[in-house]
């Protein structure tokens, strides 16, 4: 690095000391250095003179600029006294020799940007270094120009320098006493937050603990209900089921309507009931996965016999697309059933022309996708956010004939993200939805997984208009 000598001074007498100081000063401000830097350079320059001059005798003092970048205003002082004993545990504050030496030294070395010190029975040399203001450009000229301007300025009577020098350390003193008042508040407003931050803690644990108990006996609740509501469901499905099939004998048609309408409410409320409690079972960390290896064409011929008998709309019928060549699923085969069964009702309900499409293809990064597409009615955009929200229903027209649960979808989301996959949904008013299921290739709880799920389970539901 290009170092350039500006001045020496030999330390002779104590005058010599005041006046290494006072053109430490005067250098630091023609290189534009702040005030506090200006104080900072010329008192770390001043103890390691004055160290000098008391204990070694005499030394000498030279400053010079090294351009950098960044640029470096330097002074060296340099001795041949007898060397300064015990120099380690001194730098380390581990030491203060009786004559008060390493005070000097510790606190020059805390003022300096870059501070080297080598001592032995030859002598002392010690390297201050302050660094210039980035935008500075050290060029020839320019160290001509501080020279010359250096050589112009007079020196300063050794009283009023030290009249000086008292008076920025009475400064120094009250921006201390500034600095100490304002972390004194502080410490007194943390201490006051940590108060507040303790209170709202306790506070956090005792509604932790009341919403355990709540979710006990909400868990409690379920499971009775689980018995006591379907057991009585089950009892008149089964009643029903013998009446339509004549077991108390033939029935007029207007009975026959009835007990229909009877048996399909039934349904309903049973179908309720066992989204409820799925949901209810996922919020509860309760919900198994019962990992099996199987086949598309497998969820595909279960599907094809679950809604066959309710296809009763020529103009809408239900595809099922033939696989392409995919590999075997390995995760819960009962629940990506019942996911895709809960696309497929939506896409028959709200369809009124033209078809239901199921298909599936390979996905990225081991992935499968399954899709349900209709011609129905589609979504519209300030109606997306409600899509997933339980017991919503969508006011429209078709709404008010087809009627539901409002919680398929959000139970098919659920299931889908404890699956280790998520939800996609494509749509346009008036021309139709689709609703895409994608998941792992391999369920990431099986425990002979290589690999984890490639989506996130808290990931939010990514949705598209077309």
């Amino acid at each position: 690095m290009p170092t350039t000598a500006l001045l020496t001074i030999e330390l002779v007498r104590e005058h010599d000391v005041v006046f290494a100081r006072q053109r430490a000063r005067q250098l630091a401000g023609e290189f534009r250095l702040d005030a506090q830097d200006q104080i900072r350079f010329a008192t770390a320059v001043s103890e390691i003179a004055r160290n000098a001059h008391q204990y070694a005798r005499g030394g000498r003092v030279e400053f010079r600029v090294e351009s950098g970048p960044p640029g470096m205003l330097v002074a060296r002082v340099t001795d041949r006294g007898a060397g300064i004993p015990r120099l380690a545990a001194i730098l380390d504050g581990r030491y203060v020799s009786p004559t008060g030496m390493g005070i000097g030294i510790s606190g020059a070395r805390r003022l300096a940007d870059s501070f080297d010190i080598t001592s032995s029975s030859d002598g002392t040399q010690v390297t201050i270094g302050k660094r210039l203001p980035l935008t500075m450009r050290v060029t020839p000229a320019m160290i001509g120009d501080v020279v010359r301007s250096l050589s112009a300025i007079a020196s300063i009577d050794p009283m009023t320098e030290m009249q000086q020098q008292s008076q920025e350390l009475l400064r120094a003193l009250a921006q201390l006493r500034d600095k100490q008042a304002e972390s004194d508040r502080l410490a007194q407003e943390l201490a006051e937050t940590n108060r507040g931050v303790l209170a709202l803690y306790a506070e956090l644990d005792e509604r932790a603990v009341y919403l355990e108990r709540v979710n006990e006996l909400k868990t409690r609740f379920l499971s009775d209900l689980n018995h006591e509501i379907r057991t009585p469901l089950n009892a008149v499905r089964n009643v029903a089921r013998l009446l339509l099939d004549g077991y108390e004998g033939p029935l007029t048609e207007r009975h026959r309507r009835a007990i229909e309408m009877m048996r399909q409410s039934t349904d309903t409320l049973s179908d309720l009931v066992n989204d409820w409690l799925d949901l209810a079972k996922i919020e509860a960390g309760r919900a198994e996965v019962r990992v099996d290896t199987f086949a598309v064409e497998d969820v595909w011929g279960a599907l094809r016999g679950l809604f066959r008998p309710i296809e009763t709309d020529d103009s809408v019928p239900l595809v099922f697309e033939p696989p392409p060549s995919l590999p075997l699923l390995i995760t819960d085969e009962s629940k990506v059933a019942q996911i895709l069964r809960n696309f497929i009702s939506n896409a028959l309900k709200f369809t009124e022309h033209g078809e239901v499409r199921v298909s599936v293809c390979e996905g990225a990064d081991d992935t499968v996708v399954f899709s349900v597409a209709d011609t129905g009615i589609g979504i519209a955009p300030e109606n997306m956010n409600r899509l997933f929200e339980e017991f919503a229903q969508i006011d429209n027209p078709l709404q008010r004939r087809v009627k539901g649960t409002g919680l398929g979808l959000p139970l098919s989301r659920r299931l889908a993200r404890l699956l280790g996959g998520d939800i996609l949904v494509e749509t346009t008013p008036g021309r139709g939805s689709v609703f895409s299921l994608i998941l792992p290739v391999r369920y990431a709880g099986d425990p002979d997984a290589e690999r984890p799920a490639t989506l996130d389970p808290g990931a939010p539901t990514e949705v598209s208009h077309a």
